[in-house]
């Protein structure tokens, strides 16, 4: 797993052993950026069930203003702080080492909202609708947030209860997909 462009362009990053994390392939990471790519620069960026932080990694080498990676998982944040060490990119990350939904809360009681929320959940375990639904009803998602989620092509985001959150736009790869909303 590399940076794909910016100021960390081709540096590999650090992943994790094991089934722990899933990271996010180099040509779908690509296709995605290549998506949003023009409205980063400056954008502050919340990473959810971030992994190893190649994604919100990838938002900091493109300009993004700040980061925030939220995991849980000691050994994951271990990596997410060496890959943000290792890119220079740790002056405008910050990350939480905490159950998702906890992390949502505090950021909401410190008044933050962010312009892009990406959440890749570990799949088949139910977490995009409860976290979808809690986004939808937080200020941490603005009118102009937009909320990108990873998942299986079988998951079936557009036909949960997403509150005000509504689906713009689906884009499907050959294993997973990215579902595209913000609030209506």
């Amino acid at each position: 797993m590399r940076v794909i462009a910016g100021s960390a362009k081709s540096l590999q990053l650090k992943t994790i052993d094991g089934l722990e994390t899933r990271p996010t392939q180099d040509r779908i990471k690509e296709t995605l950026f290549n998506m949003i790519q023009y409205d980063i620069p400056g954008c502050r960026f919340l990473d959810l069930f971030a992994g190893s932080g190649g994604i919100g990694i990838e938002a900091l080498s493109r300009g993004a203003g700040e980061a925030c990676f939220v995991e849980k998982a000691r050994r994951a944040v271990r990596c997410i702080k060496e890959n943000l060490s290792h890119t220079h990119l740790d002056d405008r990350a910050e990350v939480m080492e905490m159950e998702v939904s906890a992390a949502i809360r505090r950021l909401e009681q410190e008044g933050r909202t962010f312009d892009y929320i990406f959440m890749d959940p570990p799949y088949k375990k139910g977490f995009e609708e409860t976290i979808l639904k809690q986004l939808s009803e937080s200020s941490v998602c603005g009118s102009d947030t937009l909320v990108i989620v990873e998942s299986s092509l079988d998951t079936p985001i557009a036909d949960q209860d997403l509150g005000e959150l509504s689906v713009i736009r689906i884009k499907k790869y050959k294993t997973n997909k990215h579902t595209f909303l913000k609030k209506s």
